[in-house]
Formats: C-alpha cells, structure tokens, sequence
C-alpha cells in the first residue's frame, strides 16, 4: 500500500479563506498583481484621455446661459475636429483673439464662406433667418450690426445670452488655429449631467 507523501509544512505557505479550501499564499500574491496591474492600465488610460481627449473646464461667466451657467463643469473634446469640421451650432472652446492668454467659450453661428448679419437681435446668414432655439427670448437682445463676410479659416461666435456677451460682435473673427475644443458634456453639477446642445 502505497501513502501520500507527508508534505513538510516549511515548504509550502497557504492561506485559508472563508469558503474553507486552501490557496497557496503565492496564488492569492499574483492574483493581488493581476488587480494592481488592471488598476494601474485604467488609471493611465483615464489620463491619456483626459490629457489627450477630453479636458475638464470650469464656466466663468454668464455668456452661454441659459445652456451653460456660471461655475459649471463640462469636458471639451480636443481631438473631435481633427476629424470633423467645426458646424454651425458647435459649442466651442477657444484662445481670445485678443488676448490668447485668456479661454473664452461661445457658439458658432458662422463659418468660413458665410455673411452673417444681426438684425433687430435676430441673426440672418446668408440673407435667411438662423433659427436659434438655444436663444428664450429673455436672454436676447434688439441691437443689429452691419453684415460681415466670414473670411475662410475664420469662424463668427455669439454667446447665447446675447445682451450679456463679450462675442464676434464686438472684437471680430475667431482664427481657427485658436479654437482648441468643442464642448461636448456638462459633469457638474450632477443632477444636471449630460451631453450639450
């Protein structure tokens, strides 16, 4: 009759978890790497987006109400218009021509080609009225401003609070080359999480 070979208790470290089986002390070691691992990967791809993709930008000011409000957190998408066109509509993220040094965001309502012109507050491109839901009546203003030909590699932004904004009718074009990001989702605060218009 042969027996099982007494096992010396020195070689081997085992750990007892609660369903009652045995695990070598070594198995639950690379088990506990494998999550380290995991968690680390999650953690550098998180950056990589943030850093590359996506970048976290706090409202100041209340030119983009009633969409955006004063102190509210969205991301910016940095990447998108490396593979589509700016639209008309976009909220975009931009250098303030001028002062680079300052980011202002506002909503494109020209793009290169276009003759954008103000009329009583209702804003004509083209010769036909843009319609603008984005804009209750509360937050626009009656003042009109001479049409201007939208030169290209150039794009026309208002701020939806018209008769609060510091926008294309007062210092002009924004140069695409300073148009870094398109506003794409509000995180904060929570109850009013989500993508924007």
């Amino acid at each position: 009759m042969t027996t099982a070979p007494e096992i010396d208790s020195n070689e081997m470290d085992v750990a007892r978890p609660q369903g009652g089986y045995l695990l070598p002390r070594n198995s639950l070691m690379l088990e506990f790497r494998g999550w380290i691992k995991d968690i680390l990967l999650a953690v550098v791809i998180s950056l990589l987006m943030v850093v590359f993709l996506y970048q976290p930008v706090k409202v100041e000011g209340t030119s983009m109400q009633p969409e955006l409000l004063d102190q509210e957190r969205i991301f910016v998408n940095k990447f998108v218009y490396h593979f589509e066109g700016i639209q008309r509509s976009d909220i975009v993220v931009f250098w303030y021509p001028k002062d680079p040094s300052k980011s202002f965001i506002k909503r494109v309502v020209g793009v290169p080609g276009d003759t954008v012109q103000i009329k009583d507050g209702q804003v004509f491109i083209n010769g036909q009225l843009f319609q603008e839901r984005y804009v209750p009546s509360g937050y626009q203003d009656l003042d009109s401003y001479p049409a201007i030909r939208v030169k290209e590699g150039y794009y026309y932004v208002l701020g939806d609070h018209r008769n609060a904004s510091n926008d294309s009718r007062s210092w002009g074009l924004v140069p695409r080359k300073y148009i870094y990001g398109k506003a794409v989702f509000r995180y904060w605060p929570v109850e009013k999480a989500g993508f924007l218009e």
